[in-house]
């Protein structure tokens, strides 16, 4: 057996009145009528306890309602902004502006947006008809 463990163990009265010395002082504030500068002071421990619970309850909820996740209208990457804001696409540096919960490009007014549509045409087919034409 360990002989050190019983003397970690031991307290001395120093040690004793150093933990009875805070409930030896509220309780002779309370014994003469100080009751309520304990509660008092009792009180502003409880808030400032209970303060950044409510504070980041309240931060969360307002994140919630005031940050956009959309895609980018034009290289589709996936970011988060401020509603009401204008700013640039982090991957493609496009200005863009939230409008109804996404993302749109913001163009001077006046700008038509067009966008380009790729078809297929098969090699084979051209020649062919041009040949039966003749």
């Amino acid at each position: 057996m360990n002989q050190n463990s019983l003397k970690d163990l031991q307290l001395g009265l120093a040690d004793i009145s150093r933990l009875l010395f805070p409930f030896l002082i509220i309780w002779l504030l309370g014994a003469i009528g100080l009751g309520w500068l304990v509660k008092s002071l009792l009180f502003l421990f409880g808030l400032i306890l209970i303060t950044p619970v409510i504070a980041f309850v309240g931060f969360r909820w307002w994140l919630k309602r005031n940050v956009i996740q959309s895609a980018c209208p034009v290289c589709s990457f996936e970011s988060m902004n401020l509603k009401g804001a204008e700013f640039r696409c982090p991957n493609c540096n496009e200005p863009l502006k939230i409008e109804d919960k996404r993302f749109v490009r913001l163009v001077p007014s006046g700008t038509i947006e067009v966008s380009a549509v790729e078809i297929e045409t098969n090699a084979a087919e051209i020649p062919m008809r041009r040949i039966e034409e003749q």
